[in-house]
């Protein structure tokens, strides 16, 4: 026997959708693209087409990039939005705020993030404003971007109007707009909104549209719909360390995303299977819902007791979001079967800690 042999693969978990595999529409354009060889540094056709299907699908000529991960393409987008000596405005509960180990400071040589407040991770105008008016003097670092998630940390959705509100007052302060998509694709699906409306038209300057939590293996695409902010990019890429030689293992599975659609299909499926386990989670007396559900995770609290039991039946997920306080994210890989074994444990756990189950 083999180590690999060994190796027994972990039942479906909902910690995060970065848990799941590689979806077959993802996997199939890799391995046509692994047929015969292919031009270096993204001068292939695949990393072309994927570029191609962008501009396509948000109906615009914008400058397409793909990066590795999440981070880099955050971290290097708002690099060139930003001089070392300017600051970007985010939630308090934005990712490049609370994980990404100072990641935007360190690739922009020291902009700083000023964070504001907004209920269920979404900054407001009102909270722009007020950072962006809170000094103009040369011992504060200037604001210069606005940074907002789609869909937020907290699994909730800025609307057209919230998104056209937020795009005033950056017009106003003259900020740009940077938009953090690691669950952009979630959003389109439970808005119906078209890619196009929920980012440029709604005056966002630079998207970093996630391809790893929508079923590829690794991969991240920069859009930037201001060109003339995409200047020298591919020198920034590179001197970080994220252009990919092989650049087309990369595109291909993006292709085969947009190709086949299967980036909608796998968004909605997550979605779909979220909004199923909020609904059995919604029968239990002792399980309150944290923030309204809107995309693919369920911010619930539980007994301390039932977090343990959980726990000791091997499940997996975060518990980040203080006292009790519970995310279970589901993916395009999800099952309603599995979903039922979890609920199942929870109910089995609520019967042993409180002694009684109650529907409402």
């Amino acid at each position: 026997m083999t180590s690999i042999d060994r190796l027994s693969p972990l039942p479906e978990q909902f910690a995060s959708d970065n848990y799941s595999g590689i979806c077959p529409e993802a996997l199939d354009y890799m391995l046509r693209a692994n047929e015969g060889a292919a031009p270096a540094y993204g001068n292939d056709i695949w990393t072309e087409q994927a570029s191609n299907r962008f501009r396509e699908m948000f109906e615009t000529d914008c400058e397409v990039f793909f990066v590795f991960n999440g981070t880099a393409a955050n971290s290097l987008s708002l690099a060139a939005l930003c001089q070392s000596y300017h600051s970007v405005i985010c939630h308090e509960v934005a990712h490049i705020e609370t994980d990404e180990c100072g990641a935007p400071e360190f690739a922009s040589n020291g902009s700083k993030l000023l964070l504001g407040k907004g209920e269920n991770g979404k900054l407001t105008p009102e909270s722009i404003a007020s950072i962006a008016t809170r000094r103009d003097d040369l011992h504060y670092p200037k604001p210069k971007v606005v940074s907002l998630t789609q869909a937020t940390e907290l699994g909730t959705i800025y609307s057209i109007d919230e998104l056209q509100a937020i795009k005033e007052v950056a017009q106003q302060h003259k900020l740009r707009i940077h938009m953090d998509g690691a669950r952009f694709a979630n959003a389109i699906a439970a808005t119906g909104h078209s890619p196009a409306e929920l980012s440029w038209k709604a005056g966002v300057d630079v998207l970093c549209f996630c391809g790893t939590k929508n079923g590829m293996a690794i991969g991240e695409a920069i859009l930037f719909f201001d060109k003339a902010l995409a200047e020298d990019f591919a020198y920034r890429c590179k001197q970080a360390g994220q252009l990919a030689s092989k650049m087309r293992f990369i595109a291909a599975p993006w292709l085969g995303l947009l190709e086949t659609g299967a980036w909608l299909k796998n968004a909605q499926h997550a979605n779909r299977c979220a909004e199923y386990l909020e609904k059995q989670l919604l029968q239990l007396e002792e399980v309150e819902i944290l923030c309204p559900r809107q995309v693919n995770g369920v911010f619930v609290e539980l007994p301390q007791a039932v977090i343990e039991s959980l726990q000791s039946k091997n499940w997996l997920f975060y518990t980040f979001i203080g006292s009790g306080g519970v995310r279970f994210m589901c993916s395009w890989a999800s099952t309603f079967e599995r979903i039922d074994r979890l609920v199942g444990d929870i109910k089995e756990a609520l019967v042993t800690s409180r002694g009684t189950y109650a529907l409402r």
